[in-house]
């Protein structure tokens, strides 16, 4: 394994002083925290020097409202060469993170009381978001060991009210890399039901061999005419706190709108520059510490589905994208929050629950684990559990 993702590089003392959102930080002393979905580690050496560049000269003055045009011409450039979009710089707006994203897609496409496809499970803010434009949701089951989505279901769930269909590629928590077969299913289905396509690519860099990620924008132009990808740089290069994304729309005037609806030009809401600086950073010069990364995620993820394999009671199936594990342990008889709480309480390992607020009614039974953090972090991290199921 690469020694940029060693014990040594993981600093706790840094960790539970910064890292929030269940982690760390919100933990007690000695627990191991295997919870939300970010890097243990620090980010690549460029981000940091280019922030270090950035801020030497003193100046911190407003930026373009749209965005910095030389870090919109980076992510189209990405878009084009790495998943395959047609898009250009004029039609990416940077935003405040991708859940930002989400949020302002779904505000500019939903009239109150129409309709939005989620998957169940999938992570909370897709709900949240169609929830915020006055929207409802219906849902897609997937089964969280197998990935299988109900294909056949769609029907029963799609009405006149009806106007998203969301998509998380790869799907948190389950682990799912959609195919080039089910992404021409799902993108169908929504031209014949005239649906607009929000796509959740954010976990899209971290996919694991022999599987790939394919950008439903790509498979068509008419596909793409429908379609809005939102990503940003949280997961592939640890940059959470900097809170930056990005959306990319289909067309000119839909990205004008967009602009309207996100109000980036009234200074309330848009991105920091200094976070556009090191998201800038990362694309355009950390694939080969990405490349590093994801070897390590490879061999932490082998590891780890052997371990709860090899737990009595625990059943699994290994993720083919994201750094998180979503095991079953229904043979338990437990809730996932009751779980979650012995295992804190008993062997002070920290996990996220299976449960409605998180993931919708299909993850019940269900534990999510990250393991983006060093090879000795979770081996304690399994011998804990190993310990904890005792208590179940």
């Amino acid at each position: 394994m690469s020694d940029l993702f060693s014990a040594e590089n993981v600093d706790l003392s840094i960790l539970r002083e910064r890292a929030y959102n269940y982690r760390w930080a919100t933990l007690p002393p000695n627990c191991i925290g295997l919870t939300a979905a970010d890097p243990d580690f620090p980010v690549a050496p460029e981000i940091r020097e280019a922030i270090m560049d950035y801020t030497r000269s003193g100046y911190f003055s407003y930026g373009p409202a749209e965005g910095l045009p030389s870090f919109k011409a980076s992510i189209a450039k990405v878009m084009q060469e790495r998943k395959k979009i047609t898009c250009s710089k004029d039609t990416i707006l940077p935003t405040n993170s991708a859940a930002f994203g989400l949020f302002a897609v779904a505000k500019m496409l939903l009239e109150p009381n129409d309709e939005a496809l989620i998957f169940d499970p999938v992570d909370f803010l897709f709900q949240k978001a169609v929830e915020s434009a006055g929207g409802n949701t219906k849902k897609i089951k997937v089964e969280p060991l197998t990935g299988k989505v109900a294909f056949d279901g769609l029907k029963d769930v799609v009405s006149r009210k009806t106007k998203l269909l969301c998509l998380c590629n790869p799907l948190n928590p389950v682990g799912k890399v959609f195919t080039r077969e089910e992404l021409l299913k799902l993108g169908e289905f929504a031209l014949e039901n005239d649906l607009w396509i929000l796509s959740d690519e954010i976990w899209s860099d971290i996919v694991f061999p022999p599987y790939k990620h394919i950008s439903i924008a790509s498979l068509s132009s008419a596909i793409a005419a429908k379609t809005f990808t939102v990503s940003g740089f949280s997961k592939t290069f640890g940059l959470a706190g900097l809170r930056v994304g990005f959306i990319v729309a289909p067309t000119l005037p839909l990205y004008q709108q967009l602009v309207r609806t996100a109000q980036v030009k009234s200074t309330a809401f848009g991105v920091s520059t200094l976070s556009q600086i090191a998201a800038q950073a990362a694309y355009e010069h950390c694939w080969e510490w990405v490349d590093e990364f994801l070897m390590h995620l490879y061999q932490t993820m082998d590891y780890t589905v052997d371990r709860l394999n090899n737990i009595d009671g625990i059943e699994i199936n290994p993720p083919e994208g994201t750094y998180l594990v979503f095991p079953s342990l229904k043979s338990y008889g437990l809730s996932s929050e009751v779980m979650a709480e012995r295992l804190l309480e008993k062997v002070n390992l920290a996990v996220i629950p299976g449960s409605p607020k998180f993931f919708g009614k299909g993850a019940e039974g269900h534990l999510r684990i990250c393991f983006s953090t060093s090879f000795k972090m979770m081996k304690e991290g399994m011998d804990r559990l190993e310990e904890g199921v005792k208590y179940l």
